[in-house]
Protein backbone atom coordinates (compact mmCIF):
# COMPACT_ATOMS: atom_id res chain seq x y z
CA UNK A 1 0.00 0.00 0.00
CA UNK A 2 1.19 3.52 -0.84
CA UNK A 3 3.86 2.34 -3.27
CA UNK A 4 4.33 3.21 -6.92
CA UNK A 5 4.72 0.13 -9.12
CA UNK A 6 5.68 0.51 -12.78
CA UNK A 7 5.27 -1.95 -15.66
CA UNK A 8 7.44 -1.50 -18.74
CA UNK A 9 8.06 -3.47 -21.91
CA UNK A 10 7.74 -3.36 -25.66
CA UNK A 11 4.35 -3.36 -27.41
CA UNK A 12 2.67 -6.73 -26.90
CA UNK A 13 4.52 -7.45 -23.66
CA UNK A 14 1.30 -7.76 -21.65
CA UNK A 15 1.13 -4.35 -19.96
CA UNK A 16 -2.39 -3.55 -21.19
CA UNK A 17 -3.58 -7.01 -20.15
CA UNK A 18 -2.54 -6.14 -16.59
CA UNK A 19 -4.77 -3.03 -16.74
CA UNK A 20 -7.72 -5.19 -17.81
CA UNK A 21 -7.04 -7.66 -15.00
CA UNK A 22 -6.74 -4.95 -12.34
CA UNK A 23 -10.02 -3.37 -13.50
CA UNK A 24 -11.51 -6.88 -13.64
CA UNK A 25 -12.68 -6.66 -17.22
CA UNK A 26 -11.65 -10.32 -17.12
CA UNK A 27 -10.22 -12.68 -14.51
CA UNK A 28 -6.91 -14.60 -14.67
CA UNK A 29 -7.10 -18.18 -15.95
CA UNK A 30 -4.55 -19.24 -13.36
CA UNK A 31 -2.73 -17.65 -10.45
CA UNK A 32 -4.06 -14.77 -8.40
CA UNK A 33 -3.85 -10.99 -8.17
CA UNK A 34 -3.74 -9.04 -4.92
CA UNK A 35 -4.26 -5.31 -4.63
CA UNK A 36 -3.27 -3.51 -1.44
CA UNK A 37 -3.02 -6.94 0.16
CA UNK A 38 -6.50 -8.15 -0.87
CA UNK A 39 -7.37 -10.91 -3.33
CA UNK A 40 -8.81 -9.06 -6.32
CA UNK A 41 -11.56 -11.54 -7.17
CA UNK A 42 -12.91 -11.31 -3.61
CA UNK A 43 -13.48 -7.54 -3.83
CA UNK A 44 -16.95 -6.29 -4.80
CA UNK A 45 -16.69 -5.11 -8.41
CA UNK A 46 -18.33 -1.70 -7.90
CA UNK A 47 -16.24 -1.10 -4.77
CA UNK A 48 -13.09 -2.05 -6.69
CA UNK A 49 -13.77 0.37 -9.52
CA UNK A 50 -14.78 3.10 -7.08
CA UNK A 51 -11.41 2.56 -5.39
CA UNK A 52 -9.42 3.00 -8.61
CA UNK A 53 -8.79 6.27 -10.43
CA UNK A 54 -7.88 5.53 -14.06
CA UNK A 55 -6.00 7.90 -16.34
CA UNK A 56 -5.43 6.48 -19.82
CA UNK A 57 -3.46 7.52 -22.89
CA UNK A 58 -6.53 8.87 -24.70
CA UNK A 59 -8.90 10.43 -22.14
CA UNK A 60 -12.59 10.39 -23.05
CA UNK A 61 -14.19 13.81 -22.61
CA UNK A 62 -17.84 14.50 -23.32
CA UNK A 63 -19.34 17.45 -25.19
CA UNK A 64 -20.32 19.34 -22.07
CA UNK A 65 -18.62 21.65 -19.57
CA UNK A 66 -15.28 21.10 -17.85
CA UNK A 67 -17.11 20.94 -14.52
CA UNK A 68 -19.53 18.26 -15.70
CA UNK A 69 -16.72 16.19 -17.21
CA UNK A 70 -14.98 16.17 -13.84
CA UNK A 71 -18.20 15.30 -11.98
CA UNK A 72 -18.60 12.18 -14.15
CA UNK A 73 -15.80 10.72 -12.02
CA UNK A 74 -17.76 10.73 -8.75
CA UNK A 75 -18.79 7.54 -6.97
CA UNK A 76 -22.49 6.63 -6.69
CA UNK A 77 -22.30 6.69 -2.87
CA UNK A 78 -20.35 9.96 -2.75
CA UNK A 79 -21.77 13.24 -1.48
CA UNK A 80 -22.03 15.67 -4.42
CA UNK A 81 -18.66 17.46 -4.72
CA UNK A 82 -18.73 21.19 -4.05
CA UNK A 83 -17.14 23.78 -6.32
CA UNK A 84 -14.31 23.90 -3.78
CA UNK A 85 -13.82 20.12 -4.11
CA UNK A 86 -13.67 20.42 -7.89
CA UNK A 87 -11.18 23.28 -7.69
CA UNK A 88 -8.98 21.31 -5.27
CA UNK A 89 -8.92 18.31 -7.63
CA UNK A 90 -8.00 20.64 -10.49
CA UNK A 91 -5.22 22.28 -8.48
CA UNK A 92 -3.72 18.84 -7.80
CA UNK A 93 -4.05 18.09 -11.52
CA UNK A 94 -2.29 21.35 -12.52
CA UNK A 95 -5.51 22.32 -14.33
CA UNK A 96 -6.94 25.18 -12.27
CA UNK A 97 -4.69 27.89 -13.72
CA UNK A 98 -5.54 27.25 -17.36
CA UNK A 99 -9.25 26.76 -16.55
CA UNK A 100 -9.32 30.10 -14.72
CA UNK A 101 -8.09 31.87 -17.87
CA UNK A 102 -10.93 30.52 -20.02
CA UNK A 103 -13.88 32.92 -20.63
CA UNK A 104 -16.41 30.62 -18.95
CA UNK A 105 -13.89 29.02 -16.58
CA UNK A 106 -15.31 25.73 -15.22
CA UNK A 107 -18.46 26.20 -17.31
CA UNK A 108 -16.48 26.18 -20.56
CA UNK A 109 -17.72 23.65 -23.13
CA UNK A 110 -14.92 21.30 -24.21
CA UNK A 111 -16.40 20.25 -27.58
CA UNK A 112 -16.85 16.79 -29.07
CA UNK A 113 -14.23 14.48 -27.50
CA UNK A 114 -12.66 17.55 -25.89
CA UNK A 115 -11.69 18.97 -29.29
CA UNK A 116 -11.50 22.56 -27.99
CA UNK A 117 -8.71 21.66 -25.54
CA UNK A 118 -5.08 20.71 -26.15
CA UNK A 119 -3.83 17.20 -25.43
CA UNK A 120 -2.17 18.30 -22.21
CA UNK A 121 -5.28 20.16 -21.06
CA UNK A 122 -7.51 17.15 -21.74
CA UNK A 123 -5.16 14.91 -19.80
CA UNK A 124 -5.19 17.24 -16.80
CA UNK A 125 -9.01 17.29 -16.83
CA UNK A 126 -8.89 13.48 -16.87
CA UNK A 127 -6.56 13.50 -13.85
CA UNK A 128 -8.93 15.83 -11.97
CA UNK A 129 -11.82 13.51 -12.86
CA UNK A 130 -9.88 10.55 -11.46
CA UNK A 131 -9.12 12.48 -8.25
CA UNK A 132 -12.63 13.83 -7.56
CA UNK A 133 -13.66 10.52 -5.96
CA UNK A 134 -10.47 10.46 -3.84
CA UNK A 135 -9.36 6.99 -4.97
CA UNK A 136 -6.94 4.97 -2.87
CA UNK A 137 -5.36 3.49 -6.02
CA UNK A 138 -4.27 5.27 -9.21
CA UNK A 139 -3.93 3.34 -12.47
CA UNK A 140 -1.96 5.31 -15.04
CA UNK A 141 -2.04 3.67 -18.48
CA UNK A 142 0.62 5.39 -20.61
CA UNK A 143 -0.91 8.67 -19.47
CA UNK A 144 1.77 10.90 -21.03
CA UNK A 145 2.82 8.92 -24.11
CA UNK A 146 0.74 10.98 -26.58
CA UNK A 147 2.02 14.36 -25.35
CA UNK A 148 4.83 16.62 -26.49
CA UNK A 149 7.76 17.21 -24.15
CA UNK A 150 6.45 20.40 -22.50
CA UNK A 151 2.94 19.01 -22.01
CA UNK A 152 4.43 15.79 -20.64
CA UNK A 153 6.41 17.77 -18.06
CA UNK A 154 3.30 19.56 -16.79
CA UNK A 155 1.11 16.45 -16.80
CA UNK A 156 3.82 14.34 -15.14
CA UNK A 157 4.05 16.90 -12.33
CA UNK A 158 0.27 16.58 -11.91
CA UNK A 159 0.52 12.78 -11.82
CA UNK A 160 3.25 12.99 -9.19
CA UNK A 161 0.96 15.20 -7.08
CA UNK A 162 -1.92 12.78 -7.54
CA UNK A 163 0.16 9.74 -6.58
CA UNK A 164 1.20 11.16 -3.20
CA UNK A 165 -0.18 8.92 -0.45
CA UNK A 166 -1.80 6.51 -2.91
CA UNK A 167 -0.92 3.09 -4.29
CA UNK A 168 -0.08 3.74 -7.93
CA UNK A 169 0.31 1.39 -10.89
CA UNK A 170 2.04 2.98 -13.87
CA UNK A 171 2.02 1.46 -17.36
CA UNK A 172 4.95 3.26 -18.92
CA UNK A 173 6.03 4.16 -22.43
CA UNK A 174 8.84 6.53 -21.56
CA UNK A 175 11.35 5.55 -18.88
CA UNK A 176 11.56 9.19 -17.77
CA UNK A 177 8.10 8.83 -16.21
CA UNK A 178 8.97 5.92 -13.91
CA UNK A 179 12.49 6.55 -12.65
CA UNK A 180 11.22 7.27 -9.13
CA UNK A 181 8.95 4.20 -8.89
CA UNK A 182 9.43 2.01 -5.81
CA UNK A 183 9.64 -1.09 -8.00
CA UNK A 184 9.72 -1.56 -11.78
CA UNK A 185 8.66 -4.79 -13.50
CA UNK A 186 10.06 -5.44 -16.98
CA UNK A 187 7.66 -7.57 -19.05
CA UNK A 188 7.79 -9.51 -22.29
CA UNK A 189 5.00 -11.74 -23.68
CA UNK A 190 3.18 -11.72 -20.35
CA UNK A 191 6.22 -12.74 -18.31
CA UNK A 192 8.19 -10.62 -15.84
CA UNK A 193 11.82 -10.73 -16.96
CA UNK A 194 13.33 -8.64 -14.17
CA UNK A 195 12.33 -6.23 -11.44
CA UNK A 196 13.89 -3.65 -9.15
CA UNK A 197 14.44 0.07 -8.82
CA UNK A 198 15.58 2.18 -11.77
CA UNK A 199 19.10 2.33 -10.35
CA UNK A 200 19.41 -1.40 -9.69
CA UNK A 201 18.03 -2.34 -13.10
CA UNK A 202 20.37 0.06 -14.89
CA UNK A 203 23.33 -1.29 -12.91
CA UNK A 204 22.49 -4.92 -13.72
CA UNK A 205 22.63 -4.14 -17.44
CA UNK A 206 19.69 -6.37 -18.40
CA UNK A 207 16.67 -5.83 -20.64
CA UNK A 208 15.59 -2.64 -18.85
CA UNK A 209 18.91 -0.94 -19.51
CA UNK A 210 18.38 -1.52 -23.25
CA UNK A 211 14.81 -0.15 -23.45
Amino acid sequence: PGQTVALVGHSGSGKSTIVGLVERFYNPISGSITLDGHELKDINLRHLRDTIGLVSQEPVLFNTTIKQNILYGTRKDQAPPTDKDIEEACRLANAHDFISKLPQKYNTLVGEKGALLSGGQKQRIAIARALIKNPSILLLDEATSALDTESERIVQAALDNAATGRSTIVIAHRLSTIMDADVIYVMDKGVVLESGTHESLMTSGGVYAEL
